[in-house]
């Protein structure tokens, strides 16, 4: 009789989880799909560990801001998760050498169990705390089947691995940034330029079903079809207050206080509209992508720099530097603490910045001497920023 044979026959839960968790052929496992709606845990990952030479398992909680680990022997940790997929949860995602069990438990314990060829081949059975990423491969998301990162078993596809990288490294910069608000805040989230909106679906997901904030997301783009298709998908998932519009970042005004600006790959000066109208806004949170940059190349001029300006691959990187920290000492002056950090690179283009900006009201200590030398060393006389922004710069500037 095969393995799956003999999987169909076993009497509970526990005597699967036996079967397939075995020291010799066991990868990794995650466990989802509450049935609490008001569950602290949002899933479980299980991992192989070796602690003084004996075989453990990892259990990873994920609540919403922090991750608990506890290790087990063997059979506490299937008797452990047995227990989880009787009370707490429905499903469990087990990763083996020979192939993949999709494990559903039914009503009244019934189990019912699929099985696919194995997608992964290696394990890890250190102790030391792993990468853990806020939405786990082996986790069927349905925004990210619908989107095409993943398949139906919660396998992210090989060609969109890097998006799902990225998806999960801009989830963990919203989550250090989401202290501006308070839980019982209705947070509207404009995102210009939105795209195929990859990562406007994640931050929908994370702030509403993980977080549980109550937001309000508009995704922004000059692409008809891309925007239909949006649509679409967020009827489909039934995600409400998620919307998307076929608009010009620059025709765009809000019917009401937009508390978040997201501008991930905004081209050349997009970035800078996007910018002056959360400025203008005075949302509480910027978060800022930036792609190419032109504007400044044929502007910036310093005779003593000629040796790095005289190289045109060299001028264009320094231009974009140069953009970028007129953005953040204008942001600074305008009221906001600025942070500039590495992004993962988003597709197609090196760009790997991000400009996260928090609102704070006050003029930063030295950011209106820092803008002003800043222009002044490269001859810059204005840049589209500063020129959009007009009297509410220079007021901030003059008041220094």
């Amino acid at each position: 009789m095969t393995g799956d044979a003999l999987l169909k026959e076993s009497a509970n839960i526990n005597d699967t989880l036996f079967q397939l968790i075995q020291e010799s052929n066991f990868i990794y496992a995650a466990v989802s799909d509450t049935r609490k709606k008001k569950n602290e845990v949002s899933k479980i990952t299980i991992k192989p560990v070796e602690i003084k030479n004996t075989f453990h398992l990892q259990l990873t909680r994920h609540f919403k801001q922090k991750q608990i680990h506890e290790n087990f022997e063997l059979s506490e940790g299937i008797n452990t998760i047995s227990k989880l997929l009787e009370e707490d949860f429905k499903q469990i995602v087990i990763f083996t050498y020979e192939k993949d069990y999709h494990i559903k438990l039914g009503k009244k314990g019934k189990i019912s169990i699929s099985s696919n060829p194995p997608t992964k081949s290696r394990r890890d059975l250190s102790h030391d705390k792993t990468k853990n990423y806020i939405l786990s491969e082996g986790v069927a998301y349905p925004f990210l089947v619908e989107i095409g990162v993943m398949d139906k078993r919660g396998k992210v596809f090989k060609s969109k691995y890097d998006k799902f990288k990225q998806i999960n490294k801009f989830l963990e910069i919203v989550e250090s940034s989401m202290k501006t608000f308070e839980k019982n805040d209705k947070i509207s989230i404009v995102d210009f330029g939105c795209g195929k909106s990859y990562l406007t679906f994640a931050l929908k997901y994370y702030l509403s079903d993980i977080l549980s904030y109550d937001v309000e997301i508009t995704g922004l783009d000059l692409k008809s079809k891309v925007v239909q298709e949006c649509n679409e998908i967020a009827c489909k998932l039934k995600m409400d207050d998620l919307s998307f519009l076929n608009m010009d970042i620059k025709d765009y005004s809000p019917s009401k206080n937009v508390d978040m600006v997201i501008s991930l790959h905004a081209c050349d000066i997009a970035t800078d509209m996007a910018i002056s109208k959360a400025v203008q806004w005075q949302s509480k949170l910027i978060l800022s992508v930036p792609c190419c940059q032109h504007e400044l190349f044929e502007i910036i001029s310093n005779d003593d720099m000629k040796a790095v300006t005289r190289h045109g691959i060299l001028k264009e990187r320094l231009s974009a530097m140069i953009t970028d920290a007129i953005r953040a000492e204008i942001l600074e002056i305008m009221g906001y603490k600025v942070t500039i950090m590495e992004f993962i690179d988003m597709e197609h283009t090196p760009k790997n910045l991000l400009i996260r900006a928090v609102y704070d009201g006050e003029t930063q200590n030295g950011s209106t001497e820092r803008f002003l030398s800043l222009k002044n060393s490269w001859s810059i006389e204005k840049n589209y920023l500063e020129t959009d922004l007009g009297d509410l710069l220079q007021k901030r500037i003059k008041t220094r």
